[in-house]
């Protein structure tokens, strides 16, 4: 071998001779006799490069040997280490020598080069403290020891593709030494390894190999394709790259640095959580008991919640009534829909729920067809910035009062009340109404509700689009003709895609102390445009072309906002009429227009239909340059181009894409399409938005989250079958433009889905300590059950290892 004066090749290498069924007995009495200090190696840091095999030794070894040389010889003094290089497994067993490395690599072949006293060494050698880096067919090493499984992780699969293929690698990681300056989305060419078992959940997944970039195989893991990971393992840390197949991959300076990174970690020169994706660290503990009989005393029907700063929870009840409570549907009768929207607070210091207060809706008419039921109600809470010293709560809702039964209308509005916090209740008398306006109630649904604060005290108001897609076969939402008493409800073009409409919007101003508000510059209209004879626009509106924005959020690090909403009702795409239904989530970093119902997904443009016949479809709508030419528009006729989302699913995948023709207008045909985000499906939908994490050093809460999941984004469905519960990661280059997620995480074992889980996800919130909090719906609809239920998830997987006062130098500690 051609490498450095610093690499020893250790003499009397051995053939393997490992057995599957060592002497229970025989780790302890090896461990006694190499006598290892805890931890091993010290300030002067050396790693053991072992490459021994049961074969014929790979051309990768003699290259990776050099590439970690060079490692331990260059960059700052405080991470440099010495390297020596052996196939002799006889150092597992050799007195205390193996106690002077800080690291041990395996850059072994396949089969056993280990028998069983060498084995209980490396085991002795990791329970004292040690750090192992594997490194691609080290995976096929030890093929009949559980413990070896356990050190490296997973195992091939046997037909995992043995061709050198290039492929893009999801950075997860953002801050593990092996991976925070790597791209979020690497190119490289390697060979792939399949797993016959994923390790996901079980070890800390730093990177993932995107399966749509190359050929996978047969063996194929899907989405979810660990390419690189770690994890404190029996008493020591492991890490394990499944990378470096190919000698030409230790040549790569981003490679080198992934290395070089993981070494840092098991050598014991800087720290790393390698625990913050493992399910095991989290629990979930159902907060609230089911209701007493006929009572809402713990909670109501489901719809939002909000989180104090001294960790009390505020979450609303819509107004679906106790499935005991009979529903009044006729319009004739005064009580029809009538309903009790319920805002309860729940204390995690007493553990205790209070029933605060309660305000008479529209929204209690069961369930039906979509001339019968309803979704309004209360429907959204905000706490005012000041909370803690004025008590200003923020709930967004249709009274009942103001419904007009004779033309089936009704009012929704965003009011302020004032809280009590001696006493847990609100004032219901405080009432200020900041802002209302009017929603047909004659059909249903999709009836928004969200709200969120940015960083300037500007508040979001989502409105929702509650227009049926019933007669228009789920498509666009653009039938013009069904109407009550002159009020079109299948038109969204009417609401959604008019710039003088308040409805299928997402709202911002800003509130006054005196109850009113005023609008912040930067909204997408100033309500004064002179555009087409001017007043036509609405100067609240800041994003327009949004169906169901049930929940949205704010990151207040970067006022980014984040919204979710529900699709229309299309099974399957149609070449006459469009998209099936999307599903979407979207980043959103300016005012915008974002295509309901014009286009949705990344610009996928339905077709228009318009009188005589709204059966005969008309031409494809324009994306770049949207036209509102219903007969029930009372705004702009021209409209701001549409802005491409950043998440979509439908039944038929996750940000499904067609071919397109000369004109921009996609095929719809199910066999030509292409699934962008393979981790989503959809079928039954309903996307709830969640919040993005952000971490606090400075908490001393014992249940926060990891800093692993700073800067996440959280994104959910109602339902937890094979749709979204994941946390995602966006390009900061590309986020509001379009730009679809680099890497997300499966949140399914750590938020339980289930019977017995959290199934119906309505809403979730990070508290100030850092846990988080989540609304279970229930297993009915329009009302609650005893599955209706306050749920809290907190961490419990302790801080980065290995322990400050472990580190081989405290001053390069990271």
């Amino acid at each position: 071998m051609a490498v450095g004066s610093l690499t020893a090749s250790l003499l009397g290498g051995n053939a393997a001779t490992a057995s599957p069924y060592p002497d229970p007995g025989l780790k302890e009495r090896v461990a006694t006799t190499l006598s290892l200090p805890s931890p091993p190696g010290g300030a002067d840091v050396k790693v053991l490069v072992f490459h021994a095999s049961a074969g014929d030794e790979s051309p990768t070894v003699d290259a990776g040997i050099a590439a970690i040389e060079k490692i331990g010889l260059s960059g700052p003094e405080a991470g440099r280490f010495k390297t020596v290089a052996t196939d002799d497994a006889s150092v597992f067993t050799k007195g205390k020598q193996l106690g002077k490395y800080n690291a041990v690599v395996f850059l072994t072949g396949g089969g056993d080069v280990l028998d069983p006293e060498q084995e209980a060494g490396l085991e002795a050698y990791m329970e004292a403290g040690g750090g192992f880096l594997g490194i691609h067919d080290a995976a096929r090493t030890e093929p009949y020891s559980d413990w070896f499984t356990g050190l490296v992780g997973a195992r091939p699969a046997a037909d995992s593709p043995s061709a050198v293929q290039r492929a893009t690698v999801e950075i997860g990681d953002r801050l593990h030494p092996a991976t925070k300056n790597l791209p979020l989305e690497w190119k490289r060419p390697d060979k792939w390894l399949n797993w016959k078992d994923n390790p996901s959940g079980d070890v800390h997944t730093v990177a993932r190999v995107r399966e749509i970039t190359y050929t996978p195989g047969k063996s194929a893991n899907g989405w979810d394709h660990p390419v690189s990971w770690c994890r404190d393992y029996d008493g020591g840390r492991s890490f394990y790259t499944a990378m470096g197949g190919t000698a030409a991959s230790y040549a790569e300076t981003d490679f080198r640095d992934h290395l070089r990174g993981a070494l840092a970690w098991t050598s014991r020169i800087s720290q790393a959580d390698c625990k913050a994706t493992i399910d095991s660290n989290y629990t979930a503990e159902r907060l609230t008991q089911p209701n007493q009989p006929g009572q809402n005393d713990q909670i109501g029907e489901p719809h939002g919640l909000v989180t104090a700063k001294d960790g009390r929870v505020f979450y609303i009840g819509r107004g679906g009534a106790d499935s005991s409570v009979p529903v009044v549907t006729d319009w004739k009768d005064p009580d029809v829909g009538k309903g009790e929207g319920e805002i309860h607070v729940y204390d995690p210091a007493t553990r205790k729920v209070t029933l605060a207060g309660k305000l008479s809706v529209f929204g209690n008419k069961g369930g039906g067809d979509e001339l019968v039921k309803v979704e309004e109600g209360l429907l959204g809470i905000e706490l005012d910035p000041d909370f803690a010293t004025n008590g200003w709560v923020y709930l967004h809702y249709t009274p009942h009062a103001k419904i007009d039964r004779d033309k089936q209308m009704a009012v929704r509005q965003v009011s302020r009340f004032t809280f009590d916090h001696a006493t847990n209740k609100l004032d219901m008398a405080s009432e200020k109404v900041l802002l209302s306006w009017p929603v047909q109630i004659h059909s249903c649904c999709h009836a928004g509700g969200g709200m969120a604060w940015d960083s300037k005290e500007n508040l979001y108001i989502a409105t929702g689009d509650n227009n049926s897609s019933g007669f228009s076969d789920g498509y666009s939402g653009n039938n013009p003709e069904p109407n009550y008493k002159g009020v079109s409800f299948a038109d969204a073009r009417r609401t959604a895609g008019n710039t003088n409409n308040l409805n299928g919007k997402i709202l911002r101003i800003h509130p006054e102390d005196d109850g009113t508000y005023t609008l912040p510059e930067g909204n997408l209209f100033t309500g004064k445009e002179p555009d087409e004879g001017g007043g036509k626009t609405r100067g609240e509106i800041y994003v327009m072309g949004v169906r169901n924005p049930a929940r949205i959020s704010v990151d207040k690090a970067t006022d980014t906002l984040y919204a979710g909403w529900v699709g229309p009702d299309a099974g399957e795409p149609s070449t006459t009429w469009g998209p099936a239904k999307y599903d979407t989530f979207a980043a959103i970093t300016k005012a915008g227009n974002h295509g309901w119902p014009y286009c949705m997904g990344n610009k996928q443009p339905y077709r228009d239909r318009n009188l005589p016949d709204p059966s005969k479809p008309l031409g494809w709508y324009d994306c770049d340059a949207p036209r509102n030419e219903s007969p029930n528009n009372d705004g702009l006729v021209k409209l701001p181009p549409v802005t491409s989302n950043t998440i979509w699913y439908s039944p038929q995948g996750g940000g499904v894409d067609y071919p397109r023709d000369a004109d921009g207008i996609p095929s719809y045909k199910v066999e030509d399409q292409k699934e962008l985000l393979p981790w989503l499906k959809g079928g039954g939908q309903a996307t709830m938005n969640g919040p993005v994490y952000r971490y606090d050093a400075a908490s001393t809460s014992e249940a926060k989250w990891p800093a692993y999941w700073d800067g996440k984004w959280f994104v959910g469905d109602f339902y937890d079958d094979t749709q979204p519960r994941h946390a995602v990661l966006t390009d900061p280059k590309t986020v509001g433009k379009g730009g679809l997620p680099t890497h997300a995480e499966s949140l399914k074992k750590i938020i339980p889905v289930g019977a017995d889980g959290i199934r119906n996800l309505m809403d979730w919130k990070f508290a100030p300590d850092g846990s988080l909090y989540v609304l279970d719906y229930g297993r009915g609809f329009f009302t609650s059950d005893s599955k209706s239920a306050l749920w809290r998830v907190t961490y419990k997987g302790g801080g980065p290892t290995p322990a400050a006062a472990d580190l081989a130098r405290k001053a390069a500690a990271q």
